[in-house]
């Protein structure tokens, strides 16, 4: 891969950024979220933040991470992409998408399971690649990238499995039946930065842009990272912002009751690129809160408008 020195001066004081980010942090309240916000300007480090330093729920954005990793153990010939795995309905994980909702045995290679996890967020999918990959080589992966603040614990398996562990319900279902209760969401660690996977916006905006720029992978697993990103096909969060035939998003996003987070890159025809991390928690967990997947958008597109301005 090509490492590449760049500046990295924000672009502070100006107008344009003050602005911005009093508009953001509108938009987050009346959204009745509280939201953290990174945006930068791959190719020339100009950058905006709302609360970019502290530490968030990742939920699904972990796979990001799992994709670098699997990534630079195909580049090693530490596995082989193509290999096939066997799911049978009994072994996967639950989820609304993908392999977590199909009835039957299914056999696929290793890096269409890694396009499902992206592409559609499948859960299933994702703890096939997690279990062939490891944390301990995701750790390793963000290590040698200078990633110090994104950490991956585990997978959806171990996920559900704390919810449950920490609710006392017998399964997901009971779980969202009583997540009413008085103090259940300050039970869940899940919810807690400090006890599940976890990072900052601003990390995770510099590991996107390492993926645009050829560095977090040698450059023909990089391209392939770009696509699968660019495959996603949720329009309701990151790309409801740029409504534009001649823009295009590529992102992951995440959610897990109150959190509703996605990461991405915006990139105009004119040539520019922007990594963009949007974190939200809202107080009360709702199945579908459209405010809060459309504040998502929102806030991207002040913070990259912004950016813009400064050129």
């Amino acid at each position: 891969m090509t490492a590449r020195l760049r500046k990295t001066t924000p672009a502070p004081g100006s107008a344009a950024a003050r602005e911005a980010v009093a508009a953001i942090e509108r938009a987050f309240a009346d959204a009745g979220v509280a939201g953290h916000l990174h945006a930068v300007d791959v190719d020339t480090g100009r950058e905006l933040g709302v609360g970019a330093d502290e530490p968030v729920v990742l939920a699904s954005v972990y796979k990001v991470p799992l994709l670098v990793a699997f990534f630079r153990l195909a580049a090693r010939g530490a596995l082989d992409p193509a290999e096939r795995i066997t799911l049978c309905p009994a072994e996967r994980t639950e989820g609304g998408t993908g392999l977590s909702v199909m009835l039957d045995d299914v056999t696929m290679s290793l890096r269409d399971l890694a396009c499902l996890m992206i592409t559609v967020s499948d859960n299933a999918a994702a703890d096939a690649v997690y279990a062939r990959v490891g944390r301990d080589e995701i750790g390793a992966a963000l290590g040698a990238l200078g990633l110090t603040r994104v950490h991956v614990t585990g997978d959806g398996r171990d996920l559900f499995a704390a919810l449950l562990a920490d609710s006392g319900a017998a399964d997901l279902g009971e779980l969202w039946q009583r997540v009413d209760e008085p103090g259940m969401l300050d039970r869940l660690g899940s919810l807690d930065p400090s006890r599940t996977s976890d990072g900052t916006p601003r990390e995770l905006t510099r590991l996107l842009s390492m993926i645009w720029r050829d560095e977090a992978a040698p450059a023909p697993e990089c391209a392939q990272m770009r696509r699968l990103l660019g495959l996603q096909v949720w329009p309701h969060r990151l790309s409801s912002g740029f409504p534009r035939d001649d823009v295009r998003v590529s992102g992951k996003t995440g959610t897990l009751l109150t959190v509703r987070n996605e990461i991405g890159v915006v990139e105009y025809p004119d040539g520019g690129r922007y990594a963009v991390a949007v974190f939200t928690r809202a107080a009360e967990p709702v199945a579908v809160a459209p405010r809060a997947d459309a504040v998502i958008g929102t806030a991207a597109r002040l913070a990259v408008e912004a950016l813009r301005r400064t050129v």
